[in-house]
């Protein structure tokens, strides 16, 4: 299969750790920013490829991981109502909440919906006139424009009973609040692939001027992560930073200029809570206020709600790279897949998660 295969090939990713061996001289710590790189570093086993010098840790790139707690239960507040349809990504109904989960929701007999394009929620909505027809649109600026655009297709089609609870988080930001922390570990960053397909690196060159770090445009397939590791370690072994593009099949410098006009004609830059890590300013998208007729926010009234996290696990430490799934005391003991005590373990794309299902 073209642009799988020959990126799982066995003998190209053994040439790669080879070159990644011979130049590495020095210890250093690389941060993939997504879950589905993780995922795969972990299926594939790919840090026993590397030198003993290389360390991998793991971002905070899985968008059902950093849905802050608040956006969930504010989820549940809405999918319990009677007049209520409830719409979402599958991956979303067994991330916790306070109290629950959508799952249970459901169970209850709540109407709560599994849906694979935000497009099936607004059919849903114009079939169903006499319910208030909600969706979770959560995500990185990968699944933004295609949120926004059911915003404008329910506008176009005169459905007036659409709405999104929107929780949309942008990578640059977090690669700023993770670089300048006091206590960062991460000497150069595995950017994703999908995110810049969309949005395009222009962003990422003031950040790596600013901290000296190398940032690598890679995809998700173990040739890929290993060339642009491979990438990395030449700039940090040189004392080089800049933005490097390993991932040309997919990504151009401005990226996809129309998915970009229709986000940013619903969506405004905001303030965003991330779960686990806290506030990260201009890290979020909220809808705009000439849009507030589709704010699930506004409609239910629910913008001032706000809940303070437990501390039931060490995800924001996992997320920011400070720890190793394991190295939290809950780890595959009280905090199991299918008993999550916090958002990293829920998600396939999950650093909790992928470390549980591909641990030896």
């Amino acid at each position: 299969m073209k642009f799988v295969d020959e990126y799982r090939n066995i003998e190209t990713v053994k040439k790669i750790a080879k070159q990644i061996k011979s130049i590495t001289t020095k210890k250093w710590t690389i941060m993939e920013i997504c879950g589905g790189q993780t995922h795969s570093i972990m299926k594939y086993n790919l840090q026993e490829f590397l030198p003993d010098e290389i360390t991998l840790v793991h971002g905070p790139g899985c968008p059902v991981c950093v849905t802050a707690l608040d956006v969930i239960d504010k989820a549940h507040l809405i999918a319990k109502k009677e007049d209520v349809i409830f719409t979402s990504f599958g991956d979303m109904l067994r991330v916790p909440g306070s109290f629950t989960d959508l799952l249970k929701i459901k169970a209850e007999g709540n109407d709560v919906r599994i849906v694979y394009s935000p497009l099936d929620a607004v059919n849903i909505a114009e079939q169903n006139p006499e319910k208030k027809v909600v969706f979770l649109a959560v995500g990185f600026e990968t699944t933004a424009p295609a949120n926004a655009m059911s915003v404008l297709e329910a506008k176009r089609r005169s459905i007036n009973n659409y709405s999104i609870l929107s929780s949309h988080v942008l990578v640059p930001p977090a690669m700023h609040a993770i670089l300048g922390s006091e206590n960062n570990l991460i000497q150069g960053f595995l950017a994703a692939g999908h995110v810049c397909t969309v949005m395009g690196y222009e962003e990422y060159i003031p950040i790596s001027q600013q901290y000296n770090s190398p940032i690598i445009i890679t995809g998700f397939e173990p040739v890929d992560i290993l060339q642009g590791i491979l990438a990395c370690i030449k700039q940090l072994e040189n004392n080089e930073a800049f933005v490097h593009n390993s991932y040309k099949r997919m990504v151009k410098k401005e990226g996809n200029i129309h998915a970009k006009k229709t986000m940013f004609e619903v969506f405004e830059i905001s303030n965003k809570n991330w779960r686990g890590i806290g506030e990260i300013p201009n890290s979020g998208l909220k809808v705009k206020n000439k849009y507030k007729e589709f704010d699930a926010d506004k409609i239910f009234s629910l913008e001032d709600y706000k809940i303070e996290e437990p501390k039931v696990c060490i995800s924001g430490e996992i997320m920011q790279g400070l720890k190793k799934p394991f190295e939290c005391p809950a780890f595959g003991k009280e905090c199991l897949p299918e008993n999550p005590l916090g958002a990293p373990m829920v998600s396939n794309e999950g650093a909790c998660n992928a470390y549980f299902r591909y641990k030896k």
